[in-house]
């Protein structure tokens, strides 16, 4: 393919993607197709490549059922699509957490300590540049880098002819409780931060709109 053709391409499946209000409830997403979205997942960016995420997929409809009266949002994917996700993000991302010392050493490779330089770079960029300062600051942080994997998610997705939609329609407390008293989060370290639904359209895509270019846009020379 091309330089041109890949262009089209690109242009082609950003026209694709579209926040599915509808979804077919009988068709059902490949296992390879979904292992190839939470790969683009897996492989997003994050900052300083500490990937504050975690993917929880729902797999059963009694936690459909049971997020049903605080999702108002998801309502229409809680009836038709074929897989919910939701993302949480970390809150213990810190230079001196365990959870930074694990991934260093066990998923980087590499030597760890809190006073070294990295560590202590990353210290100031959290302290000094970002002002994280509580729990709640730091899932602000790590919440926006969960956009990002969503993204490449749904991006993903659309490459596959899969429809998807983020979903933000829910009462985030609740959520949280409720996920905390099932066991499937520690809420120490992790909250809610998005929801996902992929699955096939039961309704026709209908065509962006969207600002022109030049009005969010704007070269500085």
């Amino acid at each position: 393919m091309d330089k041109e053709a890949i262009r089209q391409q690109i242009v082609a499946t950003a026209n694709r993607r579209y926040a599915t209000k509808k979804y077919d409830p009988t068709k059902h997403i490949s296992e390879a197709d979904w292992q190839t979205i939470l790969e683009a997942g897996r492989l997003s960016p994050s900052s300083f490549g500490y990937e504050p995420w975690r993917f929880l997929l729902i797999n059963n409809q009694q936690i459909r059922d049971d997020i049903r009266p605080f999702a108002w949002g998801a309502v229409n994917s809680l009836n038709g699509a074929d897989k919910i996700l939701i993302i949480l993000a970390r809150t213990d991302v810190t230079y001196d957490s365990d959870y930074v010392k694990d991934l260093v050493e066990n998923i980087k490779g590499k030597h760890y300590s809190p006073t070294s330089a990295p560590s202590q770079h990353f210290k100031n960029f959290q302290e000094r540049d970002l002002k994280l300062d509580s729990d709640r600051a730091r899932f602000d942080w790590t919440s926006k880098q969960t956009y990002i994997a969503m993204a490449n998610m749904m991006t993903a997705a659309a490459e596959l002819d899969i429809d998807s939609c983020p979903i933000e329609g829910f009462n985030y407390a609740q959520m949280n409780d409720y996920l905390a008293s099932k066991g499937f989060m520690d809420p120490t370290k992790w909250r809610v931060s998005v929801l996902v639904s992929f699955g096939y359209r039961d309704q026709p895509i209908k065509p962006k709109v969207r600002q022109p270019l030049s009005d969010i846009y704007q070269e500085l020379n």
